[in-house]
């Protein structure tokens, strides 16, 4: 096997209160196709995560090259270093013999990262619950159809680095138990598929109120979701993405939010969640001539 393609779904992070914890896979996907042999400069991403993997695998280094297509938007708080991350991790374990499983690629990836809340969905797909340690323990859950994610995509760029900086290094105690209370009713309502227990369940007091001066909209975004029927909306990851999930109008909410961002210049995307997470295209053979 010379070239692998693996096809890596977007993720959508913290759902409001579960920061660094909770995340779900959508159906926006980049593919990354690796051809071994191949001389390219390599993206400074792309060769940190070629030496990574290397390094904790002991095989040989050798050349190659690496491409990426497809709709997942940059510093948009989608995951889209993770698809890139990710989908060299997995092509070069494909073309050395698939030396590590699923879990080890998660936490190599999550190390990359810097966070395992969107490598985790990418991975595994579904709705995902990381506990944070040396070695990250995953728990996910499939996620219905009949949910849909309503996404307000602003024409404007986050990156996670500075979305980092203006977070406080303290909060109250009492902002801390209800952001608990919140993401384990986030996680109950995936884990039982009862959604309606959504509902109300994704305010946060850790990240959101501090990334508003990065995302002015963000508040009146929200409250138009929900006014429209969803059943909550959130900052994805760092921003400045704006998720809404809903059962119900998924069109209905994304117009209601694309009102509310006023005159930034954004566009709605309506998707669901992928459950199968990252996986490796087959490979496309050149079909035979037809002779007469």
């Amino acid at each position: 096997m010379q070239k692998v393609t693996v096809r890596v779904p977007a993720s959508t992070s913290n759902l409001g209160p579960g920061f660094d914890c909770l995340g779900v896979a959508l159906c926006i996907h980049n593919d990354v196709t690796v051809t071994r042999g191949a001389r390219s400069r390599l993206q400074a991403i792309v060769g940190e995560a070629a030496d990574l993997f290397f390094h904790q695998t002991r095989r040989a280094p050798f050349s190659f090259s690496a491409s990426i297509t497809g709709n997942v938007p940059c510093s948009r708080g989608l995951g889209s270093s993770v698809t890139l991350r990710l989908g060299v991790l997995r092509a070069l374990n494909a073309l050395t013999g698939n030396a590590l499983d699923r879990l080890s690629i998660f936490q190599l990836c999550a190390r990359l990262e810097g966070h395992p809340d969107n490598a985790a969905p990418a991975v595994f797909g579904g709705f995902t619950v990381v506990q944070s340690g040396v070695r990250p323990a995953i728990q996910r859950f499939d996620v219905s159809a009949l949910l849909s994610f309503v996404l307000l995509i602003p024409d404007v760029e986050v990156k996670t680095s500075a979305a980092r900086r203006i977070l406080p290094s303290r909060i109250t105690h009492t902002a801390a138990v209800e952001n608990c209370a919140n993401a384990c009713a986030i996680t109950a309502a995936f884990a039982s598929g009862d959604y309606h227990n959504l509902r109300g369940a994704f305010v946060d007091h850790l990240h959101q109120p501090y990334r508003k001066r990065l995302i002015p909209f963000l508040p009146p975004a929200i409250a138009a979701a929900e006014k429209a029927g969803a059943l909550g909306a959130f900052l994805s990851g760092s921003g400045s993405t704006i998720a809404a999930v809903t059962l119900r109008s998924p069109k209905k909410v994304a117009a209601a939010m694309l009102r509310a961002a006023g005159s930034t210049s954004a566009h709605t995307l309506i998707t669901r969640a992928d459950n199968q997470g990252a996986r490796i295209l087959p490979l496309r053979t050149p079909q035979s001539a037809i002779r007469n």
